[in-house]
């Protein structure tokens, strides 16, 4: 028999295409060490992003295909993640701690927005990252509710904030700050001002993505965001209807124009499945999502049905992916976490913090 060769395991990796990055492995970067020992052959494989129970499959798909070589008698394959924090901004420094900062934004309310980034949010917990959601909407700020949390954030030290703690996830809204019925009558500068102060007078700790849920529009906190906060990443959620479309364009071209480079977009309310008989309607009109994400070359993330379960659970702050982690709209949402956080495992990696400062002293 004739020894297995490095080009030889190349060639059969080169076959099997990665799901999420949609690329082969070899092309994704992802195998980091292939050892040839005889007829049997150990590989490491290691995703930038996390993508939970896909890591079993994967290895299973490559041990596969290794295995049916006749050359080939035995394959170990090991699947990791090491999520690395991503360029930002030219102008900004990252947090530290924070490896990455995702918003997620529409161009007009009622799209889904905060549902959507929460259960975005519990997917990537789901799949093994360390997540942290700043509510910055500050007029109607939502997450308390959805995360099921109650009370005010401690302080220890009278200067800064411990983030308010549930499904593992680290949270802060001006809605811990206030009761949930006060209205919050501030002008502009006061509102930027807040946010700023929420995310960075809070003690975050270590994260592999902290989630801004953001106001619908194009206004002042979207604004600071983009020009304050380092930001690695953003995404669109719309419904399909034209109306949403039009202003979730909008917001789109906003990020586009301030350096964020766009993950991709989610199309909400795509689709209506009767419970009585089962019969599928496009209630607010079909694809626009994908129409968008096509025309403005960015990636379509993924569909979600109007689903008036995932409303119900949003409400009673138990959201869908930890209320019901195996139904089929659990694994919507870990498709669409899991294509956005692949997206942004692509994109450049800010080496900032592996350099060393270099001082200049007189001696």
């Amino acid at each position: 028999m004739s020894e297995v060769t490095r080009e030889q395991v190349d060639a059969l990796l080169k076959t099997v295409q990665e799901k999420y990055l949609e690329q082969d492995l070899l092309a994704s970067n992802m195998v980091k060490d292939v050892d040839i020992k005889g007829d049997t052959v150990f590989v490491r494989i290691v995703q930038g992003y996390p993508s939970g129970e896909y890591r079993e499959e994967l290895s299973a798909e490559v041990k596969a295909v290794l295995e049916a070589d006749a050359g080939i008698s035995k394959a170990e394959i090991t699947v990791e993640q090491n999520v690395t924090a991503h360029v930002v901004q030219k102008a900004l420094k990252r947090i530290t701690g924070i490896k990455n900062i995702i918003a997620v934004a529409s161009g007009k309310g009622g799209v889904g927005k905060s549902t959507t980034s929460v259960n975005i949010a519990l997917a990537l917990v789901a799949d093994g990252a360390t997540v942290g959601m700043l509510d910055a909407d500050i007029y109607g700020p939502s997450q308390p509710r959805m995360l099921g949390l109650s009370g005010q954030p401690e302080s220890k030290d009278g200067k800064t904030l411990e983030p308010m703690v549930n499904y593992d996830i680290k949270a802060m809204s001006i809605g811990f700050l206030v009761e949930e019925d006060t209205p919050m009558i501030w002008r502009g500068p006061m509102v930027t001002q807040a946010l700023e102060q929420l995310l960075n007078d809070t003690n975050w700790g270590d994260l592999d993505y902290l989630i801004v849920d953001l106001p619908p529009g194009t206004g002042d906190t979207q604004l600071t965001l983009s020009q304050k906060i380092p930001v690695s990443g953003a995404v669109i959620v719309t419904t399909p209807q034209d109306i949403a479309l039009l202003d979730a364009r909008k917001g789109l071209k906003m990020f586009e124009k301030v350096e964020v480079p766009v993950l991709g977009v989610v199309e909400n309310m795509s689709i209506h499945i009767c419970s009585e008989c089962g019969h599928a309607e496009h209630i607010f009109g079909e694809g626009g999502g994908k129409r968008m994400a096509d025309e403005a070359d960015v990636d379509y993330l993924g569909a979600l049905p109007l689903d008036y379960t995932i409303c119900q659970q949003a409400d009673e702050g138990k959201p869908t992916v930890v209320a019901e982690p195996d139904s089929k709209n659990t694994e919507l949402y870990k498709d669409i976490s899991r294509r956005m956080a692949a997206k942004l495992a692509g994109q450049g990696k800010d080496y900032s913090t592996k350099f060393p400062n270099i001082v200049i002293q007189n001696t």
